[in-house]
């Protein structure tokens, strides 16, 4: 798609490949901008049923480009356009929404960690909605490194996935725990030796089921944390009430009975 993102469809699934692999997959602004953009497109595209996030070469991202922090340094690089910049109606600028807006994407995502998700990368594999990481992947929270805080989402994804003590712990600290760690932690859904190949499995079967039942699935996990239990409830049954008798939800019955692979719509 760009010189920093490719996608390769197969049978519903969506390969999302980060390829800027001499700077470790780095985040620039045009890294900012292939992965909004394939975001984006992945989310109006009827076709994907899931979708697999992983980066080319050493790392899954070092993070954001250290190129940044040189200007920082000399006093040339000032934020003050943080706070004021153009937003999405969900509150995101720009470095948020790269990592947001896997979120938003309709179907399962799942992000495949190998070598390093520091900083910025790993505020993007926490976008995902699952992560898959090798053993002694390592990852952190490493913008105090920097002087600085979580800002692409960090601090609303941390929060839906660990104790609050644990998420103090990372920030503050900004130690590296490996993938091994991250399981316990909570951070990491699955520890393989090739999360990759994994993830690009657990995809290929996510979209062998209801298509409708998945996306339907993911809205009443996306429903803010502040839903009350009522709102919730409705909401199951709401979903439900559409999947019932729907041509897709009669085609896995049918499969089911018959003992055969289903054909969705």
């Amino acid at each position: 798609m760009t010189d920093r993102v490719t996608v390769e469809m197969r049978d519903g699934v969506a390969d999302v490949r980060l390829t800027r692999t001499d700077k470790m997959n780095a985040l620039d602004d045009a890294m900012f901008s292939a992965l909004i953009e394939t975001g984006e497109r992945l989310k109006e595209d009827k076709a994907v049923r899931a979708v697999v996030i992983s980066g080319e070469g050493r790392a899954f991202c070092a993070g954001l480009d250290t190129s940044n922090f040189a200007g920082m340094a000399s006093g040339s690089r000032r934020s003050d356009g943080l706070v004021e910049t153009p937003r999405t109606p969900g509150g995101a600028n720009r470095a948020q929404q790269a990592c947001l807006v896997w979120r938003e994407v309709p179907v399962p995502v799942i992000a495949a960690i190998t070598g390093v998700a520091f900083g910025g990368g790993f505020q993007l594999a926490l976008g995902a909605d699952m992560r898959f990481a090798t053993p002694d992947a390592r990852m952190a929270v490493m913008e105090i490194k920097w002087g600085l805080v979580p800002d692409m989402g960090g601090m609303v994804l941390l929060r839906g996935l660990v104790r609050d003590d644990v998420a103090r712990d990372l920030t503050f600290s900004g130690r590296i725990f490996t993938g091994e760690e991250g399981l316990g932690l909570g951070l990491v859904t699955r520890v393989c030796a090739d999360p990759r190949a994994e993830a690009l499995a657990y995809a290929a079967d996510v979209a062998g089921k209801n298509p409708d039942a998945i996306r339907a699935g993911k809205r009443l996990l996306n429903l803010p944390a502040h839903a009350t239990a009522a709102e919730i409830l409705l909401a199951e049954s709401v979903e439900q009430t559409a999947l019932i008798g729907s041509p897709n939800q009669v085609e896995a019955v049918m499969a089911n009975m018959e003992k055969r692979a289903p054909v969705f719509r």
